[in-house]
């Protein structure tokens, strides 16, 4: 009796023996950069998009995520993609200026008033125009911060003179927003601007209210204008290494993709809700906050129309559908804003 059990526990045990080792081979291990620091609500949500796909797959796909830039930087973290530096790469399209000339429609200033209108506006773009430059890599998903507004560290800024010479932190197509009001432009990434502000470098910055907590601007700014009429965004990609995602079994590819339309909904949303934080927090220190008149706003928008007019001119020069592009931003974003 006690051999037939060892026997049928035997034969239990080479029957089961494949499938645990199947799934052992079969489990994914992906890396994922990302330069928001760790507490920040984009690194959050960045875990999050991982342990969910886990959780889906049954523990086949498992996801580590590099936060504050630890694995690549801000402005190689594309190209780290590409090479396979990282599986996956979360950071700003304007960082590496020029290598998504289409896609920097979502960037100029075309009056936002929330992320998650920012954020719909930038995935409904890329699905109907699919940009060639993008071809190196698989998409996750996109998002876009809510508005671009000037936050200024010892002068208010509250009509076009006020803002005249100061240096204004900024990046790609911003910094044509801050030359066209009459600022000067420095480019620096978001992680290198606290130092900036702090010791005079930069006066002030073009960015989403958010980064008043997330990135502890609220500390180093006195001032916030909110120049809605004039306000850009920024692109955030999400994308994969193409050999990494063709090696998924089309069941898993299926699950993530599933996971990346969520994202979309989810990132949108904490764009606006990291705004509001950001709100308060800066009123909790004293900080002012200053709206412009809406003659003045009407001042600054006619201001930076020229930055958009060029981007449809470089695009034509380009051979792209820059005027198309444009319009449908305009006209989508109206639609989730209305």
């Amino acid at each position: 009796m006690r051999y037939r059990k060892v026997v049928v526990l035997f034969s239990i045990f080479m029957l089961v023996l494949p499938l645990v080792a199947s799934t052992a081979l079969a489990q994914v291990k992906l890396n994922y950069s990302n330069f928001f620091p760790a507490p920040h609500k984009n690194s959050v949500l960045s875990v999050e998009w991982g342990k969910e796909i886990e959780k889906r797959t049954n523990g086949r796909v498992q996801v580590t995520v590099f936060p504050g830039g630890t694995l690549t930087k801000a402005d190689v973290c594309y190209d780290g993609v590409v090479k396979g530096i990282s599986d996956l790469g979360m950071s700003v399209l304007g960082y590496t200026r020029g290598k998504f000339p289409l896609t920097e429609v979502i960037d100029l200033p075309l009056g936002y008033k929330s992320g998650y209108a920012a954020t719909k506006v930038i995935n409904d773009y890329f699905k109907k125009f699919n940009p060639k430059e993008f071809d190196e890599v698989k998409v996750m998903y996109f998002h876009a911060h809510g508005p671009g507004i000037l936050h200024t560290s010892k002068k208010a800024v509250s009509k076009l003179e006020d803002l005249k010479g100061l240096k204004i932190r900024s990046h790609g197509l911003s910094a044509k927003v801050v030359a066209a009001l009459g600022g000067a432009p420095v480019a620096m990434p978001m992680p290198e601007t606290y130092d900036a502000l702090s010791r005079g470098v930069a006066e002030g910055v073009m960015c989403p209210i958010e980064a008043l907590k997330g990135w502890k601007l609220g500390e180093v700014v006195k001032y916030t204008t909110q120049n809605f009429g004039s306000a850009y965004s920024t692109g955030f990609f999400v994308v994969m290494n193409k050999a990494k995602w063709a090696a998924l079994p089309p069941d898993v590819q299926k699950i993530i993709e599933q996971v990346n339309v969520e994202w979309i909904e989810k990132h949108g949303k904490a764009w606006d809700e990291i705004d509001k934080e950001g709100m308060e927090v800066t009123k909790a220190r004293g900080n002012q906050i200053l709206a412009l008149s809406q003659e003045e706003d009407w001042k600054w928008t006619k201001l930076v129309k020229p930055v958009n007019d060029d981007y449809v001119k470089d695009m034509k020069a380009k051979g792209l559908p820059g005027e198309e592009a444009l319009k449908f931003s305009f006209e989508t974003l109206y639609k989730y804003q209305k």
